[in-house]
């Protein structure tokens, strides 16, 4: 399989880019400096190439031939706004194409368990700081871009649990939809490595298509 990660250098994208590798995939790691690529320690396997996930042109050109296409982008503290416009860029990217999109997310539109999803994540202070909220609301704006491109684009959406940090790979995860996923001790949290191994399980083997889902632990 051929995959693309636009955000190779970030905290998720890098973890993407060396589960796909130890699975023997093909794997152009995208960056938006080559220099900071190249710092990020991405594997010498990975075909590092230079692009903008928020230029369509730039998305079609670098999905073209792919089978799956990642966008794991997270705008810096203050530059949230761009979230939702670059998400449309991949949809379009993505869609000219042909490839598949599979988008890490957040966790602020997820329900809160026990409100019958009366009530999200983004709103609950428990979950969701003050500081937090300007990021947690973009996540929710950025998945109803998704759900608005309908069956114009083959999507699927990954919302983490409440906490996602560097961590142990372990293979092992609970999936999810809608709600936000707890333990018996209420914490809902996984590995970013283990986030990778829930994408590229879906990557291999489809069942959210056009639609979000969650892991944890």
């Amino acid at each position: 399989m051929r995959v693309t990660v636009f955000g190779a250098a970030g905290n998720v994208g890098r973890r993407v880019v060396a589960e796909a590798l130890a699975r023997g995939h093909h794997v152009t790691a995208v960056v938006r400096d080559l220099a900071r690529g190249r710092a990020a320690g991405l594997p010498e396997a990975a075909e590092i190439r230079v692009g903008d996930a928020g230029v369509v042109e730039d998305v079609a050109a670098l999905s073209a031939g792919q089978d799956v296409v990642v966008g794991a982008t997270r705008p810096a503290p203050g530059q949230e706004g761009q979230l939702v416009p670059m998400a449309e860029a991949l949809l379009a990217g993505v869609a000219d194409a042909g490839a598949r999109l599979l988008l890490v997310g957040g966790a602020g539109g997820l329900s809160v368990p026990g409100t019958d999803g009366r009530v999200l994540v983004v709103d609950d202070p428990a979950y969701v700081p003050e500081a937090w909220r300007p990021i947690a609301v973009a996540c929710v704006e950025q998945l109803a871009a998704c759900r608005a491109a309908g069956a114009a684009v083959d999507w699927t959406y990954l919302s983490p649990p409440a906490q996602l940090e560097p961590g142990e790979r372990t293979g092992a995860y609970r999936l999810g939809r809608d709600e936000l996923l707890v333990d018996g001790e209420g914490a809902s949290a996984v590995s970013m490595e283990d986030l990778a191994v829930a994408l590229l399980d879906e990557a291999e083997r489809p069942a959210h298509r056009r639609a979000r889902f969650t892991v944890a632990y």
